[in-house]
């Protein structure tokens, strides 16, 4: 026996090695290791009374050895027989086993469920849920993780008619079969125990645990997906019950539908009047605004479980918003559906969960019906931001991405429970998140850092060379510009445009404010670019000074700007608006060779570097990127290692 087990133990480690798992493989050894299980597990259990630490870690030692053999793939899982998965299903069965025995047997049923679609009904009949509860309520966190490891993978191999999920049922979890994986994951007696027993027992959660819990938390989700994608069927009468049944409520209508009293013409009237209250796109038929997918049908039961568990906020938010203007209103179903879209793509409903992620929450854990009351926070929360944002019709999409921020930051906290995520949207209001925007602006240290800003310099002249660019083409555009006299009678225009080979400006009066562009033809003065002097600003312009009663106006005399040309000579401008006043006095120093120093082109030059920036930047996304630069190696001893193309 001693013997023996020092060979498993052997066995156990070299196993980790590819080389000696092929050709241990290549001698059957697998076969031995299965027959060894099935078989001489029985013999064994005879001398257990007298030597049971022996057994414990004989069996032990024989399933790590399976373990990591199996793990390199060499063998394929279709391969064993209903014998040996009944002997590990039977490991995992008993209420006294060997932690490390039991580990390894979890561990072999859920590689079985994941890499085999026949073991899949095998491994499901032989276990119960009831057998695997015990497992979560020890204190052992890996078998804990392995359990909830199995659960997850025989979900994952079920079928999809398996996965249809009937979340009133009351049938006790215990009795509930492992086929029927839906059931048991949307049953609140298998969210209790986790929450109790994993997730707030005190110690720490390790990655693998969250790793666990995370995939647990997507495919309790996904048993959403199939109302997701179901349109809504306009002529189902059970399915536009639950639109009336959304007036019904909000409006306390005395009658029901089908009974009401007055003519049909004025039934139909009062219906969409009500609806429009409701913020439905489809006043008339409401239903076509549940047949796009996603969100499809899961929009419509969301807001039915709002209206019935939410009622008097339902109540307040759909009767303040048909009391404002029509511009100013937050439609409740329009906002209802695009939520529900994009809470679906927070939460990657109807997504395989990731073989990487271990970003689980522990709220969704705490409620029966977690997401329909994330939903009913959310929609709170986007009629709230809609009020702070004085929002319009036209800024529906904005109010839309600044919830979408707001929900995403607060999950970040990882709260505990839905009434601490309510808390924490509390804090994040739209003032908050535009100084935390402005914050972050302010303190992105990777544009900071000696890189960037070397990268900046090599880049910025090919932006200004850019921006002086945009500028002559809008002065070849040319720009029409108001005459003012003494009394400042703006009646008169005048047209201005630089020729298309920036040698020459063209200008003439014209009788009234152009459409469009004015052809040089029709220009009769000159002024060659190569006679121009300067060009002044401001105060500085003769016609600032010469006109004591414009002097006075300070928004005409920071739109002033002058053309000097030979000894007395100038041409005078009153831009049209400061925008135009950038442009041109941006493009004339460029003419002149001058730097273009507007706050037009700041601003500009500041936005394209940040732009030109991050696309350089994006094949370093999540790279560390050093201070200095690494070094230059050593020079070679010889070049011999060159390769002679001769």
């Amino acid at each position: 026996m001693d013997a023996k087990l020092e060979a498993l133990k052997d066995l156990a480690s070299l196993s980790r090695d590819v080389t000696f798992a092929q050709e241990f493989i290549n001698l059957d050894g697998i076969s031995l290791l299965t027959q060894m299980v099935e078989s001489g597990t029985e013999r064994y259990q005879k001398l257990q009374k007298i030597m049971k630490p022996c057994f414990g870690d004989m069996l032990s030692f024989t399933l790590t050895a399976f373990v990591e053999l199996m793990d390199h793939g060499i063998v394929s899982w279709d391969t064993f027989s209903v014998a040996f998965i009944k002997k590990i299903a039977s490991f995992v069965n008993k209420s006294a086993m060997d932690i490390s025995i039991l580990q390894r047997s979890l561990a072999i049923l859920e590689s079985m469920v994941l890499n085999s679609h026949d073991l899949y009904q095998k491994v499901a009949q032989e276990i119960t849920i009831g057998q695997l509860i015990p497992h979560l309520q020890g204190t052992d966190q890996e078998i804990q993780t392995y359990t909830i490891a199995v659960i997850n993978a025989l979900f994952l191999k079920a079928p999809d008619e398996r996965r249809q999920v009937d979340v009133e049922s009351n049938v006790d979890i215990l009795d509930c079969p492992l086929t029927e994986m839906a059931n048991i994951l949307a049953q609140k007696q298998l969210r209790s125990i986790i929450l109790t027993h994993v997730i707030r027992a005190q110690r720490a959660i390790n990655n693998e645990m969250a790793h666990q819990l995370y995939v647990l938390q997507v495919l309790t989700f996904n048993l959403l997906e199939d109302r997701m994608m179901t349109k809504m069927d306009p002529q189902d009468q059970a399915q536009r019950d639950i639109i009336f049944e959304l007036r019904r409520i909000a409006f306390d209508a005395e009658t029901e539908p089908n009974n009401s009293g007055g003519s049909m013409e004025k039934r139909k009237s009062m219906y969409t009047r009500d609806y429009k209250k409701l913020g439905f796109i489809n006043h008339v038929n409401p239903a076509m605004d549940f047949t796009q997918t996603p969100p499809g049908m899961l929009a419509l039961d969301n807001m039915l479980y709002f209206a019935k568990h939410h009622q008097d906020a339902y109540i307040r938010i759909v009767l303040e918003n048909s009391s404002r203007e029509d511009k100013h209103e937050c439609p409740f179903g329009r906002s209802s559906i695009e939520l529900t879209k994009m809470l679906c793509e927070i939460l990657k409903v109807g997504e395989l969960p990731s073989e990487t992620c271990n970003d689980f929450h522990p709220m969704f854990f705490t409620h029966d019906r977690s997401f329909e009351e994330f939903f009913c926070i959310c929609i709170q929360l986007l009629n709230k931001t809609w009020k702070e944002m004085r929002a319009t019709s036209e800024d529906f999409n904005k109010v839309i991405q600044v919830v979408r921020e707001q929900v995403m930051r607060a999950l970040t906290t990882k709260p505990s429970s839905l009434d601490q995520f309510k808390s924490k949207l509390q804090n994040l209001s739209y003032t908050e998140i535009l100084k935390i925007r402005q914050s972050e602006r302010m303190n992105q240290e990777d544009f900071q850092s000696r890189p960037i800003l070397e990268l900046k310099e090599k880049i910025q002249p090919e932006i200004l060379e850019l921006i002086k660019q945009q500028r002559l083409n809008r002065l070849v555009e040319g720009t029409c510009f108001r005459k003012l006299n003494a009394r400042r009678r703006q009646d008169k225009f005048w047209y201005c445009r630089l020729s298309p080979n920036h040698k020459v400006l063209h200008y003439g009066d014209l009788e009234e404010n152009p459409q469009g562009e004015v052809p040089h033809d029709s220009l009769q003065d000159k002024l060659p670019v190569a006679d121009i002097k300067a060009v002044v600003t401001g105060k500085d312009c003769p016609h600032m000074k010469e006109k004591g009663a414009l002097k006075q106006n300070k928004e005409v005399l920071e739109l002033a700007f002058s053309i000097l040309y030979d000894s007395n000579c100038q041409l005078n401008f009153i831009a049209p608006d400061k925008h135009e006043y950038c442009i041109w006095t941006d493009g004339l120093n460029a003419l002149l060779g001058k730097d273009m120093m507007s706050d037009l082109t700041r601003n500009d030059l500041d936005t394209l570097l940040s732009m030109e920036i991050k696309l350089r930047l994006l094949d370093l996304e999540n790279i560390q990127i050093p201070d200095a630069p690494p070094p230059i190696p050593k020079e070679p001893s010889n070049y011999d290692f060159v390769y002679d193309c001769n």
